[in-house]
């Protein structure tokens, strides 16, 4: 059973409510040298997000964490620095940057019975090189106004030429396209997806650009009645007094493919190849699949926890139940490659 909007925005404002208790985060801490009682973690991820988690932890463990929070750049850093780096854990905000650092040997594994225990094995990988923190499905944004319930349920019928200039989406090249094309690559076939793919582009409103909200604002203006985003998104909008009208002209949708689940994308951590403080980067990295982090995980920025003892907030729960593709990560990053070269290949940007 779903929510009326009423209460998902006050489900929004309590959980997000929860960063103003957390005081004296800045947007980069400088990365302190190695030492005994310390862990150093290179993040891509914001750092309202995880600023809550790490004070809990140096408050549990005793042990100081220091963190370089950069959007751009840090996988280039940890390849310069090699056996010189400080980094012990690195934080990625996308499953792509995380297989780029599997791929460029920036990573080693980590053997631990509670990782394995806390973590599916459909989301770390079979040699234990990165594990996922959190899920983001990937979503269908559709007209309250122009489309009815179970018109498009499945990834396969954006295709449909019944939707031929309905459909927006950002850069086919952005990593959560880049992602949901491997995983149809894996479901159907690098052939079949090719076929697929130049259907969504034949059925789209407008040549791709913008973000994930981008796309709902223009479904809201009647641009298009189909938007390809994460989850996380409509509860932002909810949020933000400019783009609160955007997710009120839209249904949330799950949709799955033939035979499947709902892909999701995921950020996720992984040990530096060179780790000083090792025996601390495993506690940490035990520490964030734990019940206590993941629930700030899930209420902070309303991301589906990794743990599965851990439920979703209320506010994801209340807008339908996720059950992601099975897929394994280590199949989708298998088709990353095959995925852009689909991309240029149908020409979906142009």
């Amino acid at each position: 059973m779903t929510f009326g909007l009423d209460t998902l925005r006050q489900h929004v404002t309590r959980k997000v409510g929860l960063v103003g208790l957390v005081l004296g985060m800045s947007m980069a801490m400088p990365v302190a040298q190695a030492a005994e009682g310390e862990v150093n973690i290179y993040s891509m991820r914001q750092a309202y997000l995880i600023e809550p988690i790490l004070d809990e932890f140096t408050k549990e463990t005793g042990v100081k964490v220091n963190v370089l929070f950069a959007d751009d750049g840090l996988i280039e850093r940890l390849a310069q620095e090699g056996p010189n780096s400080p980094a012990d854990v690195v934080l990625t905000s996308s499953f792509g940057n995380t297989a780029r650092l599997v791929d460029e040997g920036l990573t080693q594994p980590v053997d631990s019975e509670t990782l394995a225990a806390r973590v599916p094995e459909q989301f770390r990988a079979a040699d234990n090189r990165w594990f996922a923190l959190t899920l983001r499905a990937r979503l269908f944004y559709t007209s309250k106004e122009r489309m009815k319930e179970g018109d498009l349920v499945t990834y396969e019928g954006l295709a449909d030429p019944k939707w031929k200039g309905k459909v927006c989406t950002r850069s086919g090249t952005h990593p959560y396209n880049v992602q949901m094309i491997a995983a149809m690559i894996a479901h159907k076939g690098k052939a079949e997806t090719k076929t697929w793919l130049e259907g969504v582009k034949a059925n789209l409103a407008r040549k791709p650009q913008g973000n994930d909200r981008a796309q709902v604002k223009a479904v809201s203006e009647g641009e298009c009645d189909i938007a390809v985003g994460n989850s996380y998104y409509f509860f932002k909008m909810l949020d933000n007094d400019e783009q609160r009208g955007w997710a009120e002209a839209v249904n949330p949708v799950f949709p799955k493919f033939d035979g499947g689940g709902t892909h999701v994308n995921v950020s996720a951590m992984v040990m530096a190849p060179h780790a000083p403080n090792h025996e601390n980067a495993v506690l940490l990295m035990e520490y964030l699949t734990g019940e206590a982090a993941q629930r700030i995980y899930a209420d902070v920025n309303f991301e589906y926890p990794v743990n599965p003892n851990v439920k979703p907030s209320d506010a994801l729960a209340g807008i339908g139940d996720l059950t992601p593709d099975s897929l394994t990560l280590d199949q989708i990053a298998a088709n990353l490659r095959d995925a852009l070269q689909l991309v240029a290949e149908v020409g979906y940007n142009e």
